[in-house]
């Protein structure tokens, strides 16, 4: 027998309920900026690469920090004042030239980061209203332009609404705990029994601000943790089968950070009918660059109505800072009202609020990048012979001596490609994370095949694990 997860909305607006007779409903309340708010019709747009868009990709270190990176010598980065003004004896520095270097180690996968008309939206909001925010949102950080974006990014994922959080972290630390309030709401007794809690499935390599979350409801006695293997769906379902709890939700990261791979969305789909989960997606990575209209993971994989809940992050393919959490409205007064990261952190600012606005309109209109993304992708594949599946390319070495001898040779060659290394992934799974972006050229992805063929040696490697990355 099917089941259609709607047993949570009754259990949330009971929540809500209990919350209200306790008087602790809180409510944003935006603070009017004066001038009219920002229409699509005011955002300026481009149909092709433009030179200011190498600004996201060609970056320049310093000399000295260049010699401590080569070198393994811990730094604090104060070599990184060199030539600014500073006290040089004070820093401990000297004047030193830079290095010019190619980034492949990023996040920015459409180039936002360096859009003009991001910068100047950002630009005309600083000027008109100050930097911002004054405060927490429930208290005076809230504006008319914090709620025109979540609107916006609530029509973006196709759900009923949506709530800003200062950073991707802080928005799944936020719904974890508020998750777990659910059953410490409606227990019985002071503290909610075992068949009382919420039981939480999360995947083994979910990123860390969820297990983070996770852990925390857990602490706090409202939630139970079950962790099933990476994206394997017969173990998960396996794990559904026996739990006796009701209410259960399952995380899982819609693009996998570190291993460039996709969740099973339609697997997913099937089992939330199945066992009536409430189903949770972080699409940080997916955001903007997935989908026809950037809609991400489930639009790409045409399951948007399946998902309940979407947590994004602005940091990544919009070029920008901040969270956000895509859901119904009834969700979100429960998140307000109880995610302590939400409620005990400071507002995004506003310049940065009206740059996201112009970045969520300029990476829905831009379809051109979304495309060279793609096409990068292929490109890669071509070049190695590795059959990629996403913009991130995980290229396992094993030892974190072996990652960080190629690192460093990478870096002598003229490319940024940091060595990931426990405990950010397993010991002895030590890799070099590669991100292609839409403002690499296809003469970049050959240069950068090159260097790794020379320090990692591209032909060696055979396996290509299910889970989407290459071993050597």
């Amino acid at each position: 027998m099917e089941m259609e997860p709607n047993s949570w909305d009754s259990w949330v607006d009971q929540a809500l309920s209990r919350l209200h007779s306790l008087k602790l409903i809180r409510s944003l309340r935006p603070i009017h900026l004066p001038n009219p708010l920002p229409t699509p019709r005011d955002f300026e747009v481009f149909h092709h690469l433009s030179p200011w868009d190498r600004l996201a990709i060609e970056i320049k270190i310093s000399e000295p920090t260049f010699l401590k990176w080569v070198n393994e010598i811990p730094s604090s980065g104060d070599e990184a004042a060199c030539g600014d003004g500073m006290d040089d004896e004070k820093v401990g520095v000297s004047h030193q030239k830079s290095r010019d270097l190619l980034l492949f180690s990023g996040n920015d996968y459409l180039g936002l980061s360096s859009h003009p008309t991001i910068g100047k939206a950002a630009a005309k909001a600083a000027q008109e209203h100050g930097m911002g925010p004054r405060g927490s949102a429930l208290v005076c950080g809230y504006t008319n332009y914090h709620r025109l974006l979540e609107s916006c990014l609530a029509d973006l994922k196709k759900k009923e609404d949506c709530l800003l959080c200062p950073t991707g972290f802080a928005a799944n630390m936020a719904l974890m705990v508020a998750l777990g309030s659910v059953s410490s709401l409606l227990s019985a007794g002071q503290k909610p029994l075992k068949d009382e809690r919420v039981a939480i499935f999360s995947d083994a390599l979910n990123h860390a601000s969820i297990i983070d979350g996770i852990r925390l409801a857990e602490r706090q006695g409202s939630a139970e943790i079950f962790v099933y293997r990476h994206c394997d769906m017969p173990h998960l379902n396996e794990l559904l089968s026996s739990c006796t709890m009701e209410k259960k939700v399952v995380v899982t990261d819609s693009l996998f950070s570190m291993d460039g791979d996709f969740a099973p969305m339609a697997e997913l789909a099937k089992l939330r009918k199945k066992h009536g989960f409430l189903l949770v997606i972080d699409d940080a990575h997916g955001t903007f660059v997935c989908g026809k209209n950037g809609g991400g993971v489930a639009e790409e994989f045409n399951c948007e109505s399946d998902v309940d809940i979407c947590v994004g992050t602005l940091s990544k393919a919009a070029g920008c800072h901040g969270g956000f959490i895509a859901c119904s409205k009834r969700w979100k007064q429960l998140i307000l009202s109880r995610g302590r990261s939400f409620i005990f952190s400071t507002a995004m600012p506003v310049p940065v609020v009206a740059a996201t606005l112009a970045a969520v309109i300029v990476a829905k209109k831009e379809k051109w990048r979304r495309a060279a993304i793609w096409n990068r992708v292929q490109d890669f594949r071509a070049l190695t012979g590795i059959p990629i599946g996403s913009p991130i390319i995980s290229l396992i070495v094993g030892s974190e001596e072996r990652a960080l001898q190629a690192s460093r040779h990478l870096l002598k060659s003229g490319f940024h490609v940091t060595a990931i290394r426990p405990p950010t992934v397993p010991p002895n799974s030590c890799r070099l994370r590669v991100t292609l972006t839409s403002v690499h050229t296809t003469e970049d992805v050959k240069k950068l095949t090159v260097a790794l063929s020379d320090c990692i040696g591209l032909t060696q490697i055979r396996v290509y694990s299910s889970s989407g990355y290459a071993r050597l």
